[in-house]
């Protein structure tokens, strides 16, 4: 039997609409938008001005903070403007608008070859740490920190997360599939970086193909001590903890307890973000792209594109075109994305989908019948109908108790509610408000 975790459920993952799409490179607009919190963290503070010429690849946010990460212009040109722009937050965020003057000259150093094999495990993490690179699979944590774990939790084992288990998305497959070598050479840089013996590619057994394929790399390569995996389909296997559960057995501690996979000798890492790290060791290349998946019954030609970091959502869905009128635009996946005010709102390093509906449901919540279905498909083992009616009261204090900290978000609840309640949204809006209360008594 596969391996998985406990709670979780099978949703139809409409992978067949993108994944036998190539990846293709997406039109570099006129104008780009990088907002300086692309990242969990502090904002970055912006180290250029208007009228400034920039290069492709030079930074134009730096970091205030360990836990944050630079920001790079993904074209050369010049800077029109720093200013608040539209965001996928939902509000506005302190951004670089960049001119593309369609040279694309590198900033210096940028494409420049090194063999990471001359590389200190310290020099490794500063060059992924100035690349800005972040966690690629939606948490956006930067990445040099992960690799930093404490000298008293040693790392043991590092998996690399092909799960992909949000439906309708397919760039890191596509990415492992037209890729392998480089998520194969980054996910052994993690693993040499953080001292593991133990590197695992893991994937879902809807992805057989691409485990074959994963296998031929590692052996072709010759990397010790690494293997594929592969887990039963189940969503969400790709969150980290649940991905340790089902293929180690190790139960990371939660979140209430300030757990982390380092805490069990794991480091997680996507797929995208191995290939990124591979990119900035080996190439000195920063983060100033990504794939995205463009799908959803309104799009004319779904598939899977390279796009510039800043590119406007709008100018995305130029390329693919419409067969009607959209009605709403989600940046991620159907379970996990979040809706946006407007196509002006531009792609950043967390954005791994685009999904275009030409309707939306509109039902009507009711009153919780106290079926208990939330609660069998939760993965984090909480019970949500009762956060979500702590929501509607307002009782934020019992939302705590009831360790609302541990939801990882990922809508199994309002899915398989049949009462058609909000639930994930009531949970957010609570956490919110708690972090509200949390920073109006920290300030006294």
């Amino acid at each position: 039997m596969l391996p998985t975790f406990p709670g979780g459920m099978h949703v139809h993952d409409g992978k067949e609409l993108t994944k036998d799409r190539a990846v293709k490179a997406a039109t570099v607009p006129p104008l780009v938008i990088v907002p300086l919190s692309q990242h969990l963290g502090a904002p970055c503070e912006a180290i250029v001005k208007k009228k400034d010429a920039v290069k492709r690849g030079q930074p134009v946010g730096e970091a205030k903070g360990f836990v944050s990460s630079p920001v790079h212009s993904p074209v050369s040109g010049v800077v029109r403007d720093v200013v608040a722009a539209p965001h996928a937050s939902g509000g506005k965020v302190q951004s670089v608008l960049i001119e593309n003057d369609g040279k694309d000259d590198p900033f210096p150093g940028v494409d420049e070859e090194t063999d990471p094999g001359g590389l200190s495990r310290e020099q490794m993490i500063e060059r992924v740490r100035a690349a800005g690179i972040v966690g690629l699979g939606g948490a956006t944590f930067p990445a040099h920190v992960k690799l930093s774990p404490p000298k008293d939790k040693p790392i043991d084992t590092v998996i690399v997360n092909g799960a992909e288990c949000e439906p309708l998305l397919t760039c890191d497959y596509r990415l492992m599939v037209e890729s392998s070598e480089t998520v194969v050479r980054g996910g052994d840089l993690v693993r040499r970086i953080v001292g593991a013996k133990s590197l695992i590619l893991a994937t879902e057994d809807n992805k057989a193909d691409v485990a074959e394929l994963l296998r031929k790399t590692i052996a072709d390569l010759r990397i010790p001590d690494a293997r594929v995996m592969v887990a039963r389909t189940k969503y969400p296997q790709g969150g980290e903890r649940q991905l340790i559960q089902a293929l180690l057995g190790r139960e990371v501690p939660t979140p209430r307890r300030r757990g982390l996979p380092m805490d069990v000798g794991v480091i997680v890492q996507n797929v995208g973000t191995c290939h990124a790290i591979y990119m900035a060791i080996s190439r000195n290349v920063p983060l100033i792209e990504r794939l995205v998946t463009v799908v959803g019954d309104a799009v004319a030609e779904p598939g899977n594109f390279r796009v510039r970091i800043g590119t406007p959502v709008r100018s995305l869905l130029e390329t693919t075109g419409f067969r009607t009128d959209p009605q709403a635009i989600l940046l991620g996946g159907p379970m996990m994305g979040a809706a946006v005010y407007t196509p002006e709102v531009p792609v950043t390093k967390g954005t791994s989908g685009i999904l275009v509906l030409s309707s939306v449901i509109d039902a009507e919540p009711r009153d919780c019948i106290r079926c208990g279905s939330c609660v069998k498909v939760c993965p984090a083992r909480l019970t949500p109908l009762d956060l979500s009616l702590a929501d509607e009261a307002k009782r934020y204090d019992l939302a705590e108790a009831w360790h609302i900290d541990d939801c990882i978000e990922c809508g199994c609840c309002s899915y398989i509610c049949p009462a058609r309640r909000p639930i994930v949204q009531q949970i957010r809006h609570a956490k919110a408000a708690l972090r509200k209360a949390r920073s109006a008594a920290k300030a006294g």
